[in-house]
């Protein structure tokens, strides 16, 4: 009965990395925030210094959404964006972008 217990409550702890946004919430808050410098789906940024945001791993997006919110990054414009985004506004644009393919082509 114990191990039952403890395996029902380890089930229930979150595990780290898993995407705990909404894609589709993602695409419609990104065709409003960030589609304009962007690009819908992440791959076409307006201007060279923009960078492609489709395939990026989801916490990164994450953490570097969250940190133009707070002021971590330093970006004026980015801050003014991220700043009127929710927490969950967050994690649901980092699971729009994350699901995306990029068009980055690496070459070896």
């Amino acid at each position: 009965m114990r191990k039952l217990l403890l395996l029902a409550a380890l089930a229930a702890v979150p595990v780290a990395g898993i995407a705990k946004g909404n894609a589709e919430a993602g695409k419609a808050k990104a065709a409003q925030v960030c589609a304009a410098c962007h690009g819908a789906d992440g791959n076409k940024p307006s201007a060279p210094d923009q960078p492609i945001l489709a395939g990026q791993h989801y916490d990164y997006l994450v953490r570097a959404l969250t940190d133009y919110k707070i002021g971590r990054r330093n970006n004026p414009i980015m801050k003014g964006f991220a700043g009127q985004l929710s927490k969950q506004d967050i994690e649901d644009l980092a699971a729009w972008f994350a699901s995306q393919k990029s068009a980055l082509q690496y070459q070896r």
